[in-house]
């Protein structure tokens, strides 16, 4: 069903890799949720408001990001869509999308690396609860793990992709080249 939103050129593996960025992403945002509904999924507690109202933030916030993957498999990855004010219709520079993904990526891998490390050698089951909940933490996070590789792997993608299509066609995306835009048809007055 979601392949048919991808764009026609991208492979199937790459589809489906930029698919499951917001699925790894997602048991982690639940978490965070039930963790700000006052849940027992921890032993740390949300005591006030402003505490709920960051963790449910950072729960939209991370799987917003993960949504951007989505961009570098369909056609709103190569061209901005008319409802943004000031840059819907332009095309969408190759390393305007690629470069912050990568970058997201490699701090994603760097961060979760981080806390990883520091719950595994130094948290264990203190501070997390019951076995059962540890249990449940473990479930939710660890598929995080694969969020950085995932994105790398369809930043690059696009970014090959992208720069072998201009570069065939004689011209840059961005300047317009022979093809006019992004999708291939001819500017007008050309």
């Amino acid at each position: 069903m979601f392949m048919k939103n991808a764009l026609p050129d991208v492979p199937r593996r790459i589809v489906l890799a930029a698919h499951a960025v917001p699925l790894v992403t997602l048991p982690s945002a639940l978490w965070r949720l039930a963790l700000a509904a006052g849940l027992p999924v921890s032993e740390v507690s949300v005591d006030s408001a402003p505490q709920a109202l960051y963790v449910v933030c950072l729960a939209v916030f991370s799987e917003a990001l993960a949504l951007l993957t989505l961009g570098l498999v369909r056609p709103w990855g190569e061209v901005v869509p008319r409802w943004i004010p000031l840059l819907g219709g332009r095309a969408v520079r190759p390393l305007a999308a690629a470069v912050p993904a990568v970058l997201g990526g490699i701090v994603l891998a760097v961060l979760l690396s981080w806390a990883f490390y520091r719950h595994t050698t130094a948290v264990g089951l203190e501070g997390t609860g019951t076995t059962a909940q540890y249990a449940l933490l473990l479930v939710c996070y660890i598929p995080l793990l694969a969020w950085p590789p995932l994105l790398i792997t369809v930043a690059v993608a696009y970014h090959r992709r992208r720069t072998a299509t201009t570069a065939g066609s004689g011209g840059s995306a961005a300047s317009g080249g022979a093809r006019g835009d992004v999708t291939g048809t001819p500017r007008q007055g050309a």
